[in-house]
């Protein structure tokens, strides 16, 4: 059962980072610019917050299984219609908006059902880190494996490589069974999931207008935050009212949880960015194609990779707060070597280092994270946490791509170096700011190995 969720996850987060080696290919072929891709790609990122709430609401009315499929056969109909883009506003609807949309219907099943699947925090702990270690993996690998697609074939057969890998997932989980029946007559907000989605999107797409003009951002950027004021507003209504929201405001009373959102969102704002602001630099200003640019990101993925191999016997050894701690300070220590390349100009395989270290933070610290959100709530609440979850971890990586990106991009012709310092100093307060919450996180009152039958982090 855990093959099909995390190969979904796995395929899902490839998609997010293997366009940014195809840059300049894309571009060229598209007609574009730079910032034409960087939008794609922060759309499709975007979509996927935005929508990750309502789509994980609708498990609970039309069940894991059957939203599951649904966004993977969305999903499949989006990869190939950008594999025949012939411009960039069909690559938008196709990979952007379906892909998104699609993402957004399958990945909060993936969380609900592994978080009822399995109940102890061992076994919690081992499905969680096969399933963030797989996001890891596919946003580290992404830029190496589209970078040798596109290189060997074209960049668009790395959108016929996703629409294969769905056709596998689809086949795989044609066993898989969901653990609660659906509730038809649940209530669904409309109102909250419009008035969320256009809030997340206006706040997002205001920052990436910053390279081109102020005031539209700050109009909006306040436009979005009028719209998530609203969204709130309703939600109390709602609650007062006795009816059901889109997301009770409950749910962020929970401190532990709160800290756990905090650090999901800025890990894959890291990670994301990161893989955007490095990938483009070495593109547009080093002049390296699609498969070297990959080969170099071999170092993230390596530190992935191997910080989940040994995700379990950390969970084991270590609790989940010294976990994230820990790959805080690995991330921290990888954005200072990322950000001290400024300095002259190094080889292209100087900023392995940095890159293995920021793979390795983010491989140790993926899993605990999720574990510590999701299990800060019983069984029946795993629809809106999970929804919740993945919009505040999707939200982080358009940020990344939107927020760094927009740096990067606003000097990258006229002062390279520069406009990648500034990137990376973005990273790196990020890096920080996840630091602090994890250091706010309740040291555990027992030791590991006797939390393994409690459900609480």
């Amino acid at each position: 059962m855990l093959v099909p969720l995390a190969l979904a996850q796995f395929i899902c987060s490839f998609a997010g980072s293997n366009m940014n080696v195809m840059i300049n290919d894309m571009s060229e072929d598209l007609d574009t610019t730079v910032a034409g891709i960087q939008l794609a790609i922060t759309i499709f990122l975007l979509v996927m917050a935005a929508l990750m709430i309502p789509g994980g609401k609708l498990t609970d009315k039309y069940g894991r299984k059957r939203c599951f499929t649904l966004g993977l056969a969305i999903y499949a109909v989006g990869a190939l219609i950008s594999t025949v883009a012939p411009n960039l506003t069909v690559l938008i609807v196709g990979n952007s908006i379906l892909e998104g949309v699609g993402t957004a219907l399958l990945i909060p099943p993936v969380y609900i059902l592994v978080t009822m699947l399995f109940t102890t925090v061992s076994s919690r702990a081992r499905a969680f880190g096969a399933v963030s270690a797989a996001g890891g993996v596919g946003a580290a690998t992404g830029p190496l494996i589209g970078g040798l697609i596109t290189e060997a074939i074209s960049w668009r057969a790395a959108f016929v490589f996703q629409a294969l890998v769905i056709a596998a997932i689809l086949w795989l989980a044609r066993t898989l069974k969901d653990p609660r029946p659906a509730d038809p007559s649940r209530p669904f907000d409309t109102l909250g999931a419009v008035l969320s989605s256009v809030g997340l999107i206006l706040v997002v797409m205001g920052i990436m207008a910053a390279q081109s003009n102020l005031w539209l951002t700050v109009g909006l950027v306040a436009a979005g935050a009028l719209m998530l004021f609203w969204f709130f507003v309703s939600v109390r209504a709602k609650e007062r009212a006795g009816r059901e929201p889109l997301l009770s405001v409950t749910l962020f009373r929970n401190h532990v949880s709160n800290l756990g959102l905090i650090t999901q969102n800025s890990q894959w704002l890291l990670l994301m960015g990161t893989s955007f602001v490095v990938a483009a630099f070495l593109q547009v200003v080093r002049g390296y194609n699609a498969i070297e640019t990959g080969v170099i990101f071999t170092a993230a993925t390596v530190g992935i990779l191997t910080a989940s191999l040994a995700a379990e016997r950390l969970a084991e050894r270590r609790a989940q707060r010294t976990l994230i701690i820990a790959g805080y300070a690995l991330s921290v220590v990888g954005t200072a070597v990322l950000l001290a390349l400024v300095a002259g100009h190094p080889s292209a395989w100087a900023f392995a280092p940095g890159l293995l270290l920021i793979g390795l933070g983010i491989g140790v610290m993926l899993t605990p994270s999720v574990n510590v959100v999701q299990s800060a709530f019983p069984e029946e609440r795993q629809g809106e946490i999970s929804g919740l979850s993945r919009s505040v971890s999707n939200l982080g990586s358009s940020l990344g791509t939107a927020v760094a990106g927009t740096v990067l991009v606003a000097g990258i012709t006229s002062t390279p170096s520069r406009a990648y310092g500034l990137a990376m100093a973005v990273l790196a307060a990020v890096s920080l700011v996840g630091l602090a919450a994890a250091l706010r996180l309740p040291r555990p009152q027992h030791a590991p190995r006797e939390q393994r039958a409690s459900p609480l982090p």
